[in-house]
């Protein structure tokens, strides 16, 4: 399975490499054998959910989650109705902080994926249960394509790294166009380090109308009965 929007068009060379046969064997194998999160059918949830021509913020994870029901193909985003996760919790709350608006009960980020907010993982698939299961066996080589890809668009567009492993990919972007948003990463073991105060959304939203473009409505209603 490959993308079906005009990231086709945009990433077309690396479906004929190498690594792309070998990378989609070992998760077909996976499948075969564990069970294999997301479900097949959302691994390219972010990308078609953000087409590359209105992508304006890129926010970089790592894994998917690991846990049942959780995971559905966009970063840091879980599924209607599956509880909020720790990073996520502590990303809403520096959202609460840094905008001045409620803290959403859902855990899904779809709303932010329809405005241009592209939700990438490095690693796009993980076996059930383990952590960085996936990591290192092709993965990264794409998604670091995908960043070189939206490095390469002339419209400013906004990367928000958090964690030192979402930092080391500065080297992909140019800084002479683009804006990079850094910090430590909003888990509970480092988000007290510096992630807290470090007002992404509001920086994000101020570079894009700088440059011209819409801002994000960063706001996810509650559900309805929860108004």
């Amino acid at each position: 399975m490959t993308p079906t929007t005009d990231w086709d068009a945009v990433l077309r060379t690396e479906f004929d490499k190498p690594y792309w046969t070998e990378l989609w064997e070992f998760v077909e194998a996976e499948r075969s054998a564990h069970e294999v999160y997301p479900p097949h059918d959302e691994v390219f949830a972010a990308m078609h959910l953000t087409p590359y021509a209105e992508v304006k913020v890129l926010i970089l994870g790592q894994d998917p989650y690991h846990g049942p029901g959780q995971a559905h193909g966009l970063c840091f985003s879980v599924c209607a109705g599956v509880r909020v996760p720790p990073s996520l919790a502590n990303i809403y709350k520096e959202m609460e902080t840094d905008l001045g608006v409620s803290i959403p009960l859902s855990g899904n980020l779809e709303h932010w994926a329809r405005q241009g907010v592209l939700l990438l993982n490095t690693s796009l698939t993980v076996r059930s249960g383990e952590a960085a299961s996936h990591q290192g066996r092709g993965w990264e080589v794409f998604t670091d394509e995908v960043i070189r890809a939206v490095s390469r668009k002339s419209d400013r567009v906004v990367f928000v790294l958090w964690g030192s492993s979402a930092r080391k990919k500065t080297f992909l972007i140019d800084q002479s166009r683009h804006v990079v948003i850094e910090s430590p990463h909003p888990s509970p073991l480092s988000a007290y380090r510096g992630f807290f105060g470090s007002r992404p959304f509001s920086r994000a939203n101020a570079a894009l109308v700088e440059a011209g473009r819409e801002p994000v409505d960063w706001r996810l209603e509650p559900p309805q009965g929860n108004q």
